[in-house]
């Protein structure tokens, strides 16, 4: 027996969290900025959307929780990647500038 894939959340695609990061092409750095902002964006994308189904659900106009609950359990997740991503980042540049002391 197979596990569908989960859909039929808005703005949440099935096969990730966050948008797919591009590498990039210049050494300017650019690319570095516009993937993380990638992220953050599509993280406010999915809190958005969390919201707006947390809030149906209370006032019951939603049909389904199922939908409401799988919304939230992604933001949650994206939210710790993005901080876990960000934690480490910060980890790398401290121990840079360690470096050069």
């Amino acid at each position: 027996m197979t596990i569908p894939p989960i859909g039929g959340v808005q703005g949440v695609s099935a096969t990730g969290y966050l948008p797919s990061v591009q590498p990039a092409a210049s050494s300017d750095g650019s690319g570095f900025a516009s993937s993380l902002t990638g992220a953050v964006d599509g993280l406010q994308q999915l809190q958005s959307n969390s919201n707006t189904l947390a809030v149906k659900a209370v006032t019951g106009s939603l049909d389904d929780i199922h939908t409401a609950t799988l919304a939230a359990t992604r933001a949650q997740v994206t939210l710790e990647v993005v901080a876990a991503v960000r934690n480490k980042g910060i980890d790398a540049f401290n121990e840079i500038m360690r470096m050069q002391a």
